[in-house]
């Protein structure tokens, strides 16, 4: 099995002057899912090579096990130093695509053309598509069969009222919960920072940093389910 990982290139939160980027936690922790189950990885981003890492995803209260397993894993740090620039690859020969979040994806990712069009080949062709946290927003501009791809599915993503407690309300160029509401998503959610994700159909959707395990686990469980039994909503 091999799964594409695609991470923000954006590093400045707004116009606030502060960095942001992937969550750290939400890049390490489905990693090690996905490597310990044996599937092999490709990791892109817009501008290739080393995506930005929100600095407060490394803060000491948000330390994780995978995050302590991905520092003293040199090897790992080199594969996600060198992502590959996303113009470059395309969903030919990936069962899956994962989205890791961070407020970086709501300004690249979400508007970004060759994402949107590359989500779409995947699901199109009867492929699963996941996302956690803020990378919900990414399926903002994506559409299936004419209609936004959230349309009717149970989906989650960063809460708005997770938004108000680190204060990004006013920040961010849309909030995810709001949006996915708008476009028409059965939006579902856990109290703030509790792990919680949805599977419906061949859409995946983790709610928060937390989530990342348990959406990086639904996508495995999802692929191999898919595996014995070739056709899904």
């Amino acid at each position: 099995m091999k799964i594409l990982m695609v991470f923000t290139s954006h590093d400045i939160l707004g116009s606030t002057g502060r960095k942001t980027g992937f969550w750290l936690e939400e890049g390490a922790a489905p990693y090690y899912v996905f490597r310990d189950a044996g599937i092999e990885l490709t990791l892109a981003s817009p501008k290739g090579g080393q995506p930005p890492v929100d600095p407060k995803s490394d803060l000491p209260e948000n330390q994780t096990p995978a995050m302590a397993r991905f520092k003293k894993d040199p090897d790992a740090q080199k594969v996600f130093a060198a992502t590959k620039k996303l113009s470059d690859v395309s969903s030919e020969g990936f069962d899956t695509v994962f989205y890791p979040g961070g407020h970086g994806p709501m300004w690249d990712l979400a508007e970004d053309p060759i994402s949107i069009s590359l989500i779409e080949s995947f699901y199109n062709s009867g492929r699963p598509v996941a996302a956690v946290c803020h990378a919900p927003g990414v399926l903002r501009h994506v559409t299936y069969k004419g209609a936004p791809i959230v349309k009717g599915k149970r989906v989650t993503g960063f809460t708005n009222t997770e938004e108000e407690e680190v204060q990004l309300t006013k920040v961010v160029p849309f909030l995810v919960e709001d949006e996915l509401k708008r476009l028409g998503g059965l939006f579902e959610k856990k109290p703030n920072w509790q792990s919680f994700a949805i599977t419906d159909g061949r859409l995946i959707t983790g709610q928060n940093p937390a989530s990342s395990t348990a959406g990086a686990q639904a996508l495995v469980k999802l692929l191999s389910e898919l595996r014995s039994k070739p056709s899904a909503a």
